[in-house]
């Protein structure tokens, strides 16, 4: 009997505006005819990882580059920052009408189901009730990709039954375990960069949180990549991101308006991306892509 498990798994992260670094690195290995037979995303990761696995192919990165345009432009994040205190002001909870997401996902993924999907895919979101990890791999897909994309304190929590959920980066921010879980052999690893830099100490209030968050998803990341198997393959794509950052760039990876350079983040990735994959230098177990 054949063996079902998937052989090559991506594996995208969460990071919000930066998550467009993994549009270039998908790119470059979709043009080498490197594709998934599973595709796993976190938060940001969910959006380009239902996309690929929609159609892995070069044709359907150059539509989601297209649609990260409507991060850059349009109103998803957007909006005055009187409309957006008048959100908080009604909901108590948050910034963002998730509205404006639901419709751009809507219209950008050819699909309602995830197991309609071309290639296998699952998300993950983390569930208030439980306090636990929750993976979707079957089921509405814009319900699932938003709920694994609801930042606490920009979007509202997502209702999937009777249950409320929150950013998968919360519980699982790059999920290489869930692609050893599923047994995957060859994994690529797809994360928008600065995981390796020490963070700064924080200088204001809101700062305080994000460093927290920061420190949790690194912790969870690098013990995730310690205990990987040696006889599994896994390939960090490089984010071309510069090796020094000016003070508290660092936090930027949380910053739902920092989309000014998003057009230069896909480049940058798709050239460090091509360079690490032509050269040769991506050896299994290769862990320092950072740049």
């Amino acid at each position: 009997m054949p063996d079902a498990r998937p052989h090559t798994a991506f594996v995208l992260g969460g990071g919000g505006p930066l998550g467009a670094h993994e549009v270039g690195m998908l790119r470059a290995l979709l043009e080498r005819g490197i594709v998934p037979d599973v595709v796993l995303g976190t938060s940001i990761g969910a959006i380009n990882g239902a996309a690929v696995a929609a159609e892995p192919s070069t044709r359907s990165v150059a539509r989601l580059a297209e649609t990260w345009s409507a991060f850059e432009g349009g109103d998803v994040f957007g909006g005055s920052a009187l409309r957006r205190l008048g959100t908080l002001a009604r909901s108590r909870t948050h910034l963002h009408d998730a509205s404006p997401l639901r419709s751009l996902l809507t219209e950008a993924l050819p699909v309602e189901r995830i197991e309609d999907l071309a290639v296998p895919f699952g998300c993950v979101a983390a569930c208030i009730e439980t306090a636990s990890e929750r993976w979707f791999s079957d089921g509405p897909l814009v319900d699932a990709v938003l709920a694994s994309c609801a930042v606490p304190g920009l979007l509202a929590p997502v209702r999937i039954g009777d249950e409320h959920f929150l950013d998968g980066g919360i519980v699982n921010s790059i999920p290489v375990s869930r692609a050893i879980a599923l047994g995957a052999r060859r994994i690529y690893v797809m994360h928008v960069g600065r995981v390796d830099r020490p963070l700064n100490v924080p200088r204001w209030p809101w700062e305080v949180g994000l460093v927290a968050f920061e420190i949790a998803r690194r912790h969870r990341y690098h013990g995730d990549l310690a205990a990987v198997p040696a006889d599994i393959e896994v390939h960090v794509m490089p984010t071309g991101q510069p090796a020094r950052v000016p003070a508290g760039a660092d936090l930027s990876v949380l910053r739902s308006r920092d989309t000014a350079r998003i057009p230069r983040h896909i480049e940058r990735a798709y050239d460090a991306s091509a360079r690490f994959l032509d050269e040769g230098d991506h050896q299994p177990r290769s862990v320092g892509a950072a740049s």
